[in-house]
């Protein structure tokens, strides 16, 4: 696999993710809408580009890009590259896209002879930096072919094929749910633990659960973390929680295959009442979201 990649956005992911492809030897040029951040990478030893077509005529044929922008943009992006890329290319889009977009957008370049893979990320901004968790849908021969590149942007054997246009997407969707009724549980239990009549510490209890128990995880770590940021109270953080959007999509899909997700829907439905309506739950919630994801979860 030749080591010659296009990047196409440099927020907190993409950055991350970046530099980690140039420490492992990838050539990559870059670019982003907003110009000082593909200086920054420039200066770490990228190559810039002032637009989506300019980073496309840079790259030898036949191409790899990576698009690491929102789900909302990436047909926009896609419109841009059209006159600039051709049959044996390879896009892969690396964001939170509707798994139902990315069976279309594989249709699609698949009839301009361009391949398509949907790959989801799972880590976060660390994980972008440090080693992500990757599922990769698509055309296989293809996933065989950039393998390296897979496990190059990967913690260890932390990546895998998931299936055709879409299954990447689809299971990061999946992950996401899982997710929300994680860490909801995680939520709810802390607030009881807080309520309780016996003054007992948080973070203490945090620490110990992330010890051997059996709900041990990088979550309740993040928790054991945000409190010594923030303090037991959580004072600094909303209770009011924002979302992204995967949850609902995972409930919107087990409702397609007739099957019952009432956990995962009841998390998404917290959330959504959470605004105007914040708890010690909410805060929680909020200040894993910061942890792991680097979200906004000040108070207002």
């Amino acid at each position: 696999m030749k080591k010659e990649i296009g990047y196409i956005g440099l927020g907190k992911m993409g950055f991350n993710m970046v530099e980690r492809l140039l420490e492992k030897g990838h050539a990559v040029t870059a670019y982003n809408r907003s110009p000082e951040a593909v200086e920054r990478i420039v200066a770490q030893g990228a190559k810039g580009a002032e637009s989506v077509g300019a980073l496309a005529s840079a790259l030898p044929a036949p191409r790899l890009i990576w698009l690491m922008v929102p789900h909302q943009a990436v047909d926009d992006v896609l419109t841009e590259l059209a006159p600039h890329v051709q049959a044996g290319d390879t896009i892969i889009d690396g964001g939170n896209s509707p798994y139902v977009d990315s069976m279309r957008r594989g249709r699609e370049l698949a009839e301009k002879g361009v391949v398509f893979l949907d790959a989801g990320i799972s880590g976060g901004p660390a994980g972008a930096r440090d080693g992500a968790c990757v599922m990769v849908g698509g055309v296989q021969e293809r996933y065989e072919e950039f393998k390296e590149l897979f496990a190059d942007i990967s913690a260890p054997d932390a990546y895998g094929y998931m299936g055709t246009s879409g299954a990447g997407h689809f299971t990061k969707m999946v992950h996401n749910g899982i997710e929300y009724g994680m860490m909801q549980a995680i939520a709810e239990g802390f607030e009881v633990l807080k309520k309780a009549e016996f003054g007992i510490s948080l973070k203490e209890a945090a620490r110990v659960y992330n010890n051997r128990s059996v709900i041990e995880s990088r979550l309740v770590g993040w928790l054991v973390a945000a409190y010594g940021e923030y303090g037991e109270n959580l004072d600094a953080i909303s209770g009011e929680v924002a979302a992204t959007g995967e949850g609902l999509w995972t409930v919107e899909a087990a409702k397609r295959l007739s099957v019952p997700t009432p956990i995962i829907e009841g998390s998404v439905h917290f959330r959504d009442q959470s605004k105007g309506n914040p708890s010690y739950t909410g805060q929680v919630l909020s200040a894993l979201r910061n942890q792991f994801g680097g979200h906004e979860a000040k108070a207002k």
